[in-house]
């Protein structure tokens, strides 16, 4: 079997893809996102969540007309996301269905909605257009995001509102960020299925050099440490490289002594890199750092202006 042929078999595998919608601009472009990929062979499930009105206005009580109304307009605006986003595979060939969930009947929040529907749907892939402070998807924030991050049954994909490059044929530059864990090499085999045969592909490991008053190990002592490590997890992905006929590159990439942290290096990294998605394990242990047992993944989550990629087995 070819590297080609292999690396198609790995793609294929990527069955069924949950894409969450709602009213905003980033939605559309997350449809377009999906919609670029090549998936041979997905099942597409839109859907939108009508939220319920008494959790958006909860300054006193309603009248059940005013109520009836306010949830209509909610299901409505839901109904048109999801429209718009079957408008966007209108000739893609792929099989889409879709749903609109409405909060106000079935109960819950959103965040939880959108678990359910992907555990209901056996998700391979949820993604989403995140808008970092309002609207649906405002669960990419804070401690709901560690919350979704924890309990998705499958990986999720973030199109954020910061990515402003015209999507092409997608992914064509996937940046891997490594930790030196089993989870994040995971994330890198599950990115992969992602890729396309002409995909550029990047592996990274973050020695972090910045000097913590926490620290209670030398800090060059600690470098040392991750340098090892670094070497370590490269090695692992440029063996699963190896296997494929794409262009591909490993590379060390350190912090700034002070003022730095690993999650805004790996978003350095992408912007200069031109990377149009970054792949992050989400339930890795790094050592005595353990910088992505959710901590950096959702940090990463709330800086990255580039698709990311939270990967996790499922």
């Amino acid at each position: 079997m070819s590297p080609t042929q292999m690396q198609s078999n790995a793609t294929s595998k990527v069955k069924r893809i949950l894409v969450a919608v709602d009213a905003s601009p980033q939605s559309a472009r997350a449809a377009e996102y999906v919609r670029r990929m090549t998936l041979p062979g997905a099942q597409i499930r839109i859907v939108s969540v009508a939220e319920n009105p008494r959790t958006l206005l909860p300054v006193g009580p309603m009248a059940d007309a005013e109520l009836q109304l306010a949830r209509a307009e909610l299901a409505r605006d839901a109904g048109n996301a999801v429209a718009r986003a079957r408008s966007v595979f209108a000739d893609a060939g792929i099989n889409v269905e879709s749903d609109v969930i409405e909060i106000s009947r079935q109960g819950g929040y959103t965040a939880n909605a959108l678990i359910d529907a992907a555990t209901q749907w056996n998700a391979d892939l949820l993604v989403v257009g995140a808008r970092q402070h309002h609207g649906m998807l405002r669960w990419i924030e804070g401690t709901v995001s560690e919350f979704i991050t924890a309990e998705a049954p499958c990986s999720i994909l973030i199109v954020p509102a910061g990515y402003e490059a015209d999507i092409g044929p997608s992914p064509q530059r996937i940046l891997f960020a490594l930790d030196g864990s089993a989870a994040s090499l995971d994330a890198l085999h599950f990115g992969l299925r992602l890729a396309r045969p002409e995909s550029r592909l990047r592996a990274i490991y973050v020695v972090d050099r910045a000097v913590r008053l926490t620290d209670f190990v030398p800090i060059h002592v600690l470098q040392q440490a991750f340098i090892e490590e670094g070497h370590a997890a490269l090695v692992s992905a440029a063996s699963a490289f190896a296997e494929l006929s794409n262009h591909v590159e490993t590379a060390l990439v350190k912090t700034e002594p002070v003022s730095d942290d690993v999650p805004h290096t790996i978003v350095r990294e992408a912007e200069r890199w031109h990377a149009d998605l970054l792949v992050v394990g989400t339930h890795g242990r790094r050592g005595v750092a353990r910088w992505f047992l959710g901590s950096v993944a959702a940090r990463t989550a709330r800086l990255a202006r580039t698709p990311l990629l939270l990967a996790r087995p499922k």
